[in-house]
């Protein structure tokens, strides 16, 4: 790889990429346009009534393009009568297919909708878990295959005026995709840029990328080495980018794996339109899509960033994950920095509200109070404090000093690209504490995104939540933080799909039996699935996976291997547990924790 790859001008200053604009429909996407919102509807797309109720229901909700599954021809063809609908309803909001496999499916499609949405991974090319190794010659007769294949998509979507999404997924890659370049962020690139190659040699750009992962650290990698290759492919290859972070689950945690994942990549200026993809009915994606949005449209907040640009640390590799070294220190008997565990920080004000609980919190617990770690705050555009820590002797823990007018993303980048690595980093989530009470999803995603991208860059040995200021809540959040960014694992760590057309179960319902039956499980990886799309691929780097096989059947998955099949769906999570304890990874439930406000 190119080791002079930048994907974005400066890493300590907010501007947004510039891309081309394309349409979909009447609406554009990337060039001046905002960061524009989109979902994707659950219904069968043969039930044309209960798909234009759904499109015209997020639509209202503030939806900008909605996608619909066409999993094979027929399906496709329905895709006349939603659209036709739809329009008669008044509602203009593009159309998206999402195709997979099936390139008859994605021909019809192209007549009806705005935009099709294809993945290389599963759009032709082969994809049976195959290990061999290909030739040159073979690689490039695979190549050809895929050429006759998708070149006829490409021409229909250029005569007609229709966009396309080029969607790679983390562990969807192809066999051959896979054999060269592993499940990795520069497979995911190579695999989206074979196809866009082939767009461009028609004459063809209306299209975006995207590089979805359910594990953030993935992702963020993904679309950063995307955009770095991009640059690098010179001017005219400034196609938009599509953020999110597939089947990122429910609830809090969801929200918090998509805010670290996609708002990340947005403070970097990277996106031009969003998904978030919740196990939850998709009009519950809208307001969560739009909160990441908000704070970087044009004159937002996030464009205030005036720190001095710096040298980078010689060992700092924006794709590809390396903790920040730094000395070990102990303080109020834990240890941090180094390798040790990544510790959380309270106010002396919420310490004294659970001091009577501390002792029956197990795992989750506050254990440092901000106000006795002798942490050292300081402005990272002090030249004097700068040096001043520097020179001292002793390592010293170390923050961002409150009340300044910068980023926390920028603000933190700076101090660790400043000061002496031996020193340990405290990272917080606002600057700017509030006062009274909060808006727990305001709070919840801005602290997802600030600390949790740091984390994934490898900043960090300790943090604090102040943006949510009920007690529970805020430790809360902050362990979920350290979770979703794989920095410190405590619970199970679920990776869930939203429901689609294709789903052959009840995603929502389904899921949270799931999580009451394993979610004690420390540090366990399982993937719930609607459908064989979604699954095995795409459960990435699950260590047991729960799919759809057929109406009322599940497979059940070790892995990426099939181990269990047509299991009847009312003895599936039972057989489910019954399988993690086959494999020693079963452990029975504690006591119920007491971390409760």
């Amino acid at each position: 790889m190119n080791s002079s790859l930048r994907y974005c001008p400066d890493l300590l200053h907010y501007s947004r990429r510039i891309s081309r604009e394309v349409r979909v429909g009447n609406v554009g996407v990337g060039g001046e346009n905002p960061i524009r919102v989109q979902s994707m509807i659950t219904s069968d797309t043969r039930d044309t009534a209960a798909c234009v109720a759904e499109v015209l229901g997020l639509a209202e909700a503030g939806c900008e393009i909605v996608r619909i599954t066409a999993q094979t021809r027929i399906y496709a063809a329905n895709l006349e009568n939603i659209s036709r609908e739809v329009r008669a309803a008044g509602c203009q909001v593009p159309l998206v297919a999402d195709i997979h496999f099936k390139p008859d499916a994605a021909m019809e499609a192209a007549k009806w909708v705005e935009k099709i949405r294809v993945n290389p991974g599963n759009f032709v090319d082969k994809k049976k878990f195959e290990i061999r190794e290909y030739s040159d010659a073979q690689y490039a007769e695979e190549l050809e295959r895929i050429r006759a294949e998708f070149t006829p998509l490409v021409q229909r979507c250029k005569d007609l005026g229709r966009a396309m999404r080029i969607g790679t997924n983390h562990g969807s890659l192809s066999d051959r995709i896979m054999n060269r370049y592993g499940d990795t962020p520069l497979g995911m690139c190579e695999s989206a840029l074979e196809f866009a190659r082939l767009a461009r040699e028609n004459d063809y750009h209306n299209f975006v990328f995207s590089m979805k992962a359910s594990n953030p650290k993935v992702m963020i990698e993904a679309y950063r080495l995307l955009v770095a290759r991009l640059v690098d492919e010179g001017p005219d290859w400034n196609y938009p980018i599509h953020l999110g972070v597939t089947e990122a689950g429910d609830g809090e945690d969801g929200r918090i794996k998509s805010a670290i994942g996609i708002g990340s990549l947005l403070a970097d200026g990277i996106g031009d339109t969003i998904r978030v993809s919740l196990t939850e009915d998709a009009i519950y994606e809208i307001p969560v899509a739009r909160e990441l949005a908000a704070p970087f449209a044009k004159g937002g907040v996030m464009m205030q960033t005036e720190a001095a640009t710096c040298a980078l640390t010689p060992s700092y590799n924006p794709f590809s994950y390396q903790r920040r070294a730094s000395s070990t220190l102990t303080i109020m008997g834990h240890e941090l920095g180094g390798e040790k565990t990544v510790r959380v920080f309270t106010t002396q004000e919420c310490w004294n509200a659970l001091a009577h609980k501390i002792a029956g919190m197990g795992d989750f617990k506050p254990e440092i109070i901000w106000e006795k770690s002798g942490v050292v705050e300081i402005d990272p555009r002090d030249e004097a404090a700068i040096s001043s820590l520097n020179a001292e002797a002793e390592p010293r823990l170390v923050s961002v000093k409150d009340g300044l007018d910068l980023g926390v993303i920028h603000a933190f980048r700076e101090l660790a690209f400043r000061v002496d690595s031996r020193h340990p980093i405290l990272l917080k989530d606002t600057l700017n504490p509030p006062a009274g009470e909060t808006d727990f999803l305001k709070a919840l995603l801005p602290a997802a995104r600030d600390i949790g991208s740091l984390l994934c860059d490898g900043i960090g040995d300790a943090i604090l939540v102040r943006g949510e200021t009920a007690p529970g809540q805020s430790l809360r959040l902050a362990y979920n933080i350290l979770q979703a960014a794989g920095t410190r694992i405590f619970k199970t760590d679920y990776v869930a799909c939203p429901s689609c057309g294709r789903t052959l179960f009840n995603l929502q319902h389904t899921t949270q039996k799931i999580r009451e039956a394993t979610g004690h499980l420390k540090g366990v990886r399982i993937a719930v699935m609607g459908c064989i799309v979604n699954g095995p691929g795409e459960m990435a780097d699950a260590d047991f996976g729960y799919v759809g096989g057929a109406p009322g059947k599940i497979n059940l998955y070790v892995g990426k291997t099939a181990v269990k099949f047509n299991i009847p769906e009312a003895e599936a999570v039972a057989r489910l547990t019954d399988l993690i304890r086959e494999h020693g990874k079963w452990v029975d439930a504690p006591e119920p924790s007491l971390l409760t406000d």
